[in-house]
């Protein structure tokens, strides 16, 4: 059917957010590249960003955090669709592929595994303890082997949701403003999402907001562990059984599929900056062991790889159907 003109040149300049070559090619570029520490990356900028917006707006009041959110939200989310109009199938890919690569740290979650396991395995405590802290919040002081390979091995299952299938999830489904919008969520809730009294009431909004975001992909994830873990059903019934046991909603679903592909248990007292927080036990299996983090670092690559090839095809799947209609 022919189409007014105007209709027809409207429609050329509608942004096209499916985008699976792009993916692709920034999963690739994780892979080669990984997650450069550098405070010209755009997360850290970002990061820098949102810390002079909470100085200017901070309160202590919900409505406030909600203020704050929204904005550095709002204007991810804008400069993806910006992004995403540049003219031009090429250049609309590069941007997906560099977007992606920006947001993703699968590559970088498992190389710090791997890092952790080499530390320990040689028995070096001290740099365990110093090098905790860039895979979680968790006050390493004092910890021994057993609690450090513990979490390491949780932080990694929830990490895995967190830095790899939730901006895929997003991507596919969203495209730019989808990959910018969830990484500026979850950055916002590390930074102001966690209880203490400076963030009980500001750093709300980042918390529930990153509930929501997170609760599809914390599921996927779940189930990506069970079809790529080396148990299956013993990680589908951990999944059933304990996922709904943790404090958080989405963070339980990955550490117990997790607990159970790898036939461990996690969960325990843990100890943020002063704070003690006593959480339910996930799994049947031992305590997990010093070996168990590399094994964790790979079920982390495989659930990732899943997770890329599950996001192409989603992508390919939609703008074949946004086609089509």
């Amino acid at each position: 059917m022919l189409l007014p003109g105007w209709m027809s040149t409207k429609m050329s300049f509608m942004p096209i957010w499916y985008d699976p070559l792009g993916l692709a090619l920034g999963v690739a570029l994780d892979q080669v590249f990984a997650d450069p520490r550098s405070a010209a990356h755009p997360v850290a900028l970002f990061g820098r960003a949102a810390a002079g917006l909470e100085r200017s707006l901070y309160a202590d009041s919900r409505a406030r955090g909600v203020v704050h959110v929204a904005v550095c939200v709002g204007s991810a989310t804008a400069l993806g669709v910006l992004a995403q109009r540049v003219p031009g199938r090429a250049a609309r890919t590069a941007v997906t592929a560099v977007a992606t690569w920006a947001v993703l740290g699968g590559t970088t979650l498992a190389r710090e595994g791997a890092y952790m396991a080499d530390a320990l395995e040689r028995g070096d405590l001290e740099r365990a303890r110093a090098r905790l802290p860039h895979l979680c919040g968790r006050d390493p002081a004092g910890l021994e082997a057993p609690e450090l390979a513990r979490a390491t091995v949780e932080s990694l299952a929830e990490n895995t949701s967190d830095a790899v299938v939730a901006p895929l999830f997003w991507g596919a489904v969203a495209g730019v403003p989808g990959l910018l919008a969830y990484r500026v969520i979850n950055t916002l809730d590390a930074m102001i999402g966690h209880r203490s009294p400076r963030y009980e009431r500001f750093g709300w909004a980042a918390a529930r907001l990153d509930d929501v975001a997170n609760y599809l992909p914390a599921r996927v994830t779940g189930l990506l562990t069970v079809l790529t873990g080396p148990n299956p059903g013993r990680a589908l019934a951990m999944l059933s059984r304990d996922g709904h046991r943790h404090p958080s909603p989405n963070a339980g679903r990955c550490e117990a599929a997790f607990a159970g592909a790898l036939g461990v248990t996690l969960g325990g007292t843990n100890v943020y900056g002063g704070r003690t927080e006593h959480r339910p036990t996930m799994g049947d299996g031992p305590r997990p062991a010093v070996k168990d983090i590399r094994r964790a670092a790979r079920l982390t690559r495989a659930v990732s790889l899943a997770a890329a090839g599950a996001a192409v095809l989603t992508a390919w799947a939609l703008r074949s159907r946004t086609r089509s209609s």
